[in-house]
């Protein structure tokens, strides 16, 4: 049995499909083939129900496929490990993140954590939660920065803190007048608010949604987006009302700007973390991504204060 062959297993297995399996990792399907006839062969068992329009995995199968991936994982835990050992200060790191988080929180990290670790390399991948979940879990990604609670089992995390969820309403809203007499709107009085959110798939659409259900009411969508920008902007013009992080609230964008107002107690927060596949090795580089991020919107905060 070869190395290659878990891998080859593994990816008919992701696929369904003996063609789309050779094109992802570049071998002609004969040859893949080839290989799986050969390791069926050599364990005595069959592990692929070959069909006209699909392949299925038998119950053999599905067994081997299980034990490879732990065997694969193990092999790149070593790999990972040994690079740290060899080269501390370099490596690569995959982060995952949600577009209306990242954009604003991630231009603020990035920099510090180059100038410190110059020779680390950041790819980013930007994704709804729903997605990036799936993709975290799937080895897609080292983190994710993502918020609480997390739908996929196989995900563990760290947090980072809690960010405040502030209302945003447009400029001539009555709440927004009310607001200069240092009065804050409690999340009850939103209850006959025309709500704009973004769409589903999207984690704060259901933070939303969750938050106001918790006041006691369901919310009068209006409009959807997949867009945080045009959400904000449309709420500018006087559509409706939203829900925004506070880190976006800061930092708006959009020409068309609406009026951001605190909450009143208890004021509403979402729990920031960076999620990883439960028992992935995190190298040092990953390590040290999340302690520059953590301290970075440490610092953000504190200049707030």
């Amino acid at each position: 049995m070869e190395f290659r062959q878990l891998q080859y297993a593994l990816q008919i297995a992701a696929e369904r499909n003996f063609s789309r399996a050779a094109e992802k990792l570049h071998i002609a399907q004969p040859s893949l083939s080839q290989q799986l006839s050969k390791l069926e062969k050599e364990l005595g068992v069959l592990l692929f129900q070959r069909n006209t329009s699909s392949v299925e995995l038998t119950h053999a199968g599905a067994k081997f496929v299980e034990q490879a991936q732990i065997i694969i994982d193990a092999v790149e835990l070593l790999r990972q490990e040994m690079s740290d050992i060899s080269e501390l200060r370099s490596g690569r790191v995959v982060v995952g993140s949600m577009p209306i988080t990242g954009a604003h929180l991630l231009p603020h990290v990035l920099p510090i954590f180059k100038q410190s670790y110059p020779e680390i390399e950041i790819a980013l991948l930007e994704d709804s939660s729903m997605n990036l979940e799936k993709l975290t879990a799937g080895g897609q990604t080292d983190l994710s920065l993502l918020s609480l609670p997390l739908e996929v089992p196989a995900l563990a995390y760290e947090v980072l803190g809690e960010e405040r969820i502030d209302l945003a309403v447009p400029a001539d809203h009555p709440l927004a007048a009310r607001s200069k007499d240092g009065v804050r709107t409690s999340m009850e009085e939103l209850k006959n608010e025309p709500f704009i959110v973004l769409k589903e798939g999207q984690g704060f659409r259901k933070l939303t949604i969750e938050l106001c259900q918790e006041a006691g009411f369901e919310p009068k969508i209006v409009f959807e987006s997949n867009n945080m920008e045009t959400v904000q902007s449309l709420v500018a013009t006087g559509m409706g009302v939203t829900l925004v992080p506070h880190f976006i609230a800061r930092a708006p964008r959009s020409e068309f700007v609406p009026v951001y107002l605190p909450l009143a107690e208890p004021v509403p927060s979402r729990t920031l973390v960076f999620a990883y596949r439960r028992g992935r090795y995190l190298s040092k580089a990953a390590e040290a991504f999340m302690k520059t991020f953590r301290t970075t919107v440490a610092a953000l905060t504190d200049e707030e204060v």
